[in-house]
């Protein structure tokens, strides 16, 4: 079994005179929880896209599970998506829909099923993201920031998809919050056994929850373990594992054996 589930090779996205990515390669290995972060402008966002297949990119390729998604025709990526669940910065529910609506949108466009099941599915998948019962009927307005992130959640993981990707998945929460979505995160990829690509800014996120990182630096990636990522010595990526927010991280000095006072 291929262990490769996210194959990006030689990636090129420009606009117009703009050159976003040169050659930008990423590779995520199944069961690997791979944070991506990246200053403001380097095109964090334009390359989750290009991975879904929502952009076609100047140059380069994607794999997903094998299947290179750039050459896809529109029949055949509708079926490819089949195989991957998404959530969204802002969770991007349908405000005119109710939460067992919106998880059931994958259902509906994949599957052939009577409404009782699909009922019944979108019932399991409130409880796996940790929503009560009474959640299925409301609407995205009548939720909390942190019920709307655990809905879209559980919409992205309607159709059982061995791979997740989370777009910022905790923004606009408290920390308390942002922690309890982080550990969700990892008990669920713990126990779907899934693989799961995230871009987010968060700190406590990547070392909560990821064990490899890709920073975008200069239109490409460096990619590594979490643990060596922090002492690559590209100057952006010392300011953000290393500046001021990144300090509480860093290992503890080693002690002298010296008691003080002496």
């Amino acid at each position: 079994m291929d262990s490769v589930m996210v194959n990006v090779q030689g990636i090129v996205n420009r606009f117009g005179s703009q050159l976003v990515h040169d050659g930008l390669d990423m590779q995520v290995q199944r069961g690997d929880v791979f944070g991506i972060v990246g200053g403001s402008g380097s095109g964090k966002s334009v390359l989750l896209r290009t991975i879904l297949g929502l952009r076609r990119p100047q140059a380069g390729a994607v794999q997903l599970s094998g299947q290179d998604i750039t050459t896809l025709n529109p029949v055949a990526l509708r079926a490819a998506k089949a195989g991957y669940g998404v959530t969204f910065q802002h969770g991007a529910l349908f405000s005119a829909l109710t939460v067992r609506e919106n998880i059931q949108l994958p259902m509906l466009e994949h599957l052939r099923l009577p409404l009782d099941v699909l009922d019944g599915l979108a019932m399991l998948k409130l409880r796996l993201v940790g929503l009560p019962a009474n959640a299925a009927d409301k609407y995205p307005s009548q939720l909390s920031g942190g019920m709307i992130k655990r809905a879209a959640l559980a919409r992205a993981l309607a159709l059982d998809p061995p791979l997740l990707f989370l777009d910022e998945p905790t923004s606009g929460l408290d920390p308390i919050s942002a922690a309890a979505f982080d550990d969700l995160i990892a008990y669920l990829q713990h126990e779907l056994a899934l693989t799961v690509v995230m871009i987010t800014h968060d700190l406590d996120s990547i070392f909560r929850t990821c064990n490899r990182v890709g920073v975008i630096v200069d239109r490409h990636m460096v990619v590594d373990d979490l643990a060596r990522i922090v002492d690559h010595p590209h100057p952006w990526i010392q300011s953000y594992f290393h500046g001021v927010r990144g300090r509480r991280y860093a290992p503890p000095a080693p002690s002298t054996g010296v008691p003080h006072g002496t």
